[in-house]
């Protein structure tokens, strides 16, 4: 970095630090109806009421789009580049402070050379992350169709299962090729993230508003805007994570991911300005991360304002996360030649068509009206589900859809809620069941879900032990409530190693119904009959990506009437929904071990409040 951008960066910093209204270090957790997370927090994580309502559309199918070769002279750039190297841009250890814990990996052998996703350069992968070798290191790569990896995670690197891994300066690439970037984290920290860029790189940042949970726009850093969305009365959290970078040949890089930007949520500490210390605590979970590379068209495409696509939906979700006055105002000063001027132009400019992942949203807020309704949270996902040819009918011999539902936060579960959510997971409308009496939905039993959270004794027997447990949340209150669904609690333990997870997962899976065998031409008794099973034969099931924890606050609750739905979020958050084309699939895509174990009698879920360690944090 150059050294005379030196005191204008200090006195950045410091002003930046004396601005920001919490600390870095604030724990990121999305809890229903607790108090306690009140202080964490700052502020109740309550269902919006009166908001004023997000643009939404009408589902419309979306234009053709032109297809469009890879960058061949970026990767022939790229290696020359990679040739004058003497070594890869990767550091094997980032903490310089001893640690007392003994990996359970000392016996493994030695780290390999990465195996790198043939997507890194002209030819095409799956999503999935299948690999070729290919002497290109991942700071280099492009990944023209989507890869999904964990993040780098202490004592579990490399990885037990093998698989290829991310750091955050493979994530960003080299310094020199980014033009602009819109960033969006829950817990941030400036002066930690701020060393990835080139001083004079224009950044937006998304952060979470303050108290007041008014929408600002505010200078923080040289070339650095902060914007944050409306939360009625402060009420919820921007919880959404994730990265737009434009690079200076034209290429769009998406990252969506369960990472916040703060030092202890990644290991990577390459290139880094700011002395950082590190504590036990730090670096020690596993985050997931999808990114794809979006080329630049040859020629733009119209305006389609019902586009529902990726970059449809994504360009309405940056509208309602208050981008459009950030941007302007990024452009007015001194930024006229951004590469992004408008946010249609995220959809007219680049070329989307081998993006096979859908993107699913929560904005908070009440949201009225089925156009509205089906454009955010849950009822989002169903109609994904049903783009994707997964949705089940109701037919007698429908199938089932399992979901294994993996996070660090709970919610405050009922029956009523959970089957809200199972009906939306099969691709069904909630018309069916929202004219329905509410003691008909309190008798319904709880659907195929598993909730995948660690035990207590999963979080002692990790690497880091009970310090470890700092950003996974339950509380005794939740777990002894008359009707809570204990019986359907897994214990979530990593395939990477013996490391906690900060991920947020669900893998949904259908299964066959025993009980009822219908011939193939013989009617059914519901409304579904043109519903054939056997268009979703071809794939077994899909799986969610992205911040969202598996509770109302994040995915939102349903009310009202068939006829005038309305639907409450208290949180914003983002992912990612990929087909699962069979059971490896699943297996090689899911972060935690599969099948998840079923809690035992005396299995206890890990209470943080109950920690000794923890109390004495407080």
């Amino acid at each position: 970095m150059p050294s005379e951008d030196d005191d204008d960066f200090a006195k950045a910093i410091a002003l930046s630090l004396q601005e920001t209204s919490r600390k870095p270090e604030t724990i990121d957790s999305d809890e229903d109806d607790d108090t306690q997370f009140q202080d964490e927090l700052r502020k109740a994580l309550e269902a919006s009421r009166e908001t004023s309502r997000p643009e939404c559309a009408l589902e419309a199918t979306p234009p053709p789009v032109e297809a469009l070769n890879g960058f061949l002279s970026e990767r022939a750039k790229l290696e020359r580049e990679r040739l004058e190297r003497q070594k890869r841009l990767r550091p094997h250890s980032i903490s310089t402070i001893p640690t007392e814990e003994d990996s359970e990996d000392d016996d493994e052998p030695p780290a390999k050379r990465q195996n790198i996703s043939s997507s890194a350069t002209t030819s095409r992968s799956s999503v999935s992350g299948s690999a070729a070798k290919v002497d290109i290191p991942t700071i280099e790569q492009v990944f023209w169709n989507g890869e999904l990896r964990q993040t780098a995670t202490k004592n579990a690197d490399p990885r037990k299962d093998g698989a290829s891994t991310f750091r955050i300066t493979e994530i960003l690439g080299k310094m020199s090729d980014l033009s602009f970037a819109i960033l969006s984290s829950y817990s941030l920290d400036y002066s930690w993230i701020y060393q990835f860029f080139e001083p004079s790189i224009p950044v937006i940042m998304v952060a979470q508003p303050d108290a007041s949970g008014e929408a600002s726009i505010k200078n923080v850093l040289p070339h650095w805007v902060r914007t944050t969305p409306f939360l009625r009365a402060g009420f919820g959290c921007q919880h959404m994570k994730f990265m737009l970078l434009f690079y200076k040949n034209g290429r769009l890089r998406v990252v969506i991911s369960t990472a916040n930007l703060i030092a202890y949520d990644w290991r990577d500490m390459e290139n880094v300005r700011v002395p950082i210390r590190f504590s036990r605590a730090q670096m020690i979970c596993s985050q997931s991360v999808w990114l794809q590379d979006i080329p630049l068209r040859r020629k733009p495409i119209p305006h389609d304002p019902k586009a529902d696509d990726f970059p449809g939906m994504l360009q309405k979700m940056l509208r309602g996360i208050n981008i459009r006055p950030a941007l302007a105002a990024m452009i007015s000063d001194n930024h006229p030649d951004l590469p992004l001027k408008s946010i249609d132009q995220l959809r007219q400019n680049w070329d989307w068509s081998d993006v096979k992942a859908h993107l699913v949203a929560s904005l908070a807020g009440k949201h009225e009206g089925w156009p509205c309704v089906i454009q955010t949270g849950h009822p989002r996902l169903m109609t994904i589900v049903r783009k994707i040819g997964m949705k089940t009918g109701q037919a007698k011999g429908a199938k089932d859809v399992v979901l294994e539902c993996q996070g660090s936060s709970l919610g405050t579960y009922t029956t009523q809620w959970l089957n809200e959510f199972h009906w939306s997971a099969r691709g069904e409308s909630a018309e069916d069941w929202l004219d329905k009496a509410r003691k008909f939905r309190e008798k319904l039993p709880y659907p195929s879900v598993k909730i995948v959270f660690p035990s207590k004794a999963t979080v002692q027997n990790s690497a880091a032990g009970e310090i470890g447990g700092g950003t996974i949340f339950c509380r005794r209150k939740q777990w002894t409530a008359k009707n809570f669904p204990r019986s359907h609690f897994y214990d979530s333990k990593s395939k990477g190693g013996p490391v906690l997870m900060h991920s947020k997962m669900i893998i949904a899976m259908l299964r066959g119904n025993p009980l009822a065998k219908r011939k193939k031409d013989e009617p059914s008794d519901t409304e579904d009959d043109d519903d054939d099973i056997e268009v979703i034969e071809p794939a077994a099931g899909w799986a969610y990506i992205g911040s969202h924890n598996f509770t109302p606050s994040a995915w939102g609750t349903l009310s009202g009437s068939s006829f005038q739905p309305v639907l409450n979020i208290s949180n914003y958050e983002v992912g990612v929904v990929i087909l699962l084309k069979d059971e490896n699939t699943a297996n090689k895509i899911a972060c935690f071990q599969r099948p998840p174990r079923k809690y035992k009698r005396d299995d206890d879920p890990w209470i943080q409040e109950e920690s000794a360690h923890h109390q004495n944090q407080r």
